[in-house]
């Protein structure tokens, strides 16, 4: 004889594997969030290394150059970047990355 599951029971599970959804499609959209955001910094970036270029004739040395001179702004709570400049004649490479846990 087959036991059958209570109303109840079966809401209480149904509740729970919508909660579970829910969560998981919550984390995937900060997840996409935090890649746009970082390609979007990375952008950024980029432009305002061109624009320096462009100006002065050279790629900044660093970030801080960038934030100083050219107004570049990023959560940094958020993300890392990492701005390698080699040569004053060749495009920096960046690199953006979203900080784990620092969200608000």
């Amino acid at each position: 004889m087959k036991k059958s599951v209570s109303l109840p029971a079966r809401a209480l599970f149904a509740a729970a594997l919508l909660l579970l959804a829910l969560l998981f499609g919550a984390f995937g959209i900060e997840k996409r969030a935090d890649e746009r955001g970082a390609a979007a910094i990375r952008q950024a970036v980029l432009r305002a290394a061109v624009n320096c270029y462009a100006i002065e004739g050279a790629y900044p040395e660093n970030l801080d150059y960038l934030k100083k001179h050219y107004g570049l702004r990023y959560d940094e709570r958020r993300y890392l970047v990492s701005y390698d400049a080699f040569s004053q004649n060749l495009l920096p490479d960046v690199f953006v990355f979203p900080r784990g846990g620092a969200s608000p």
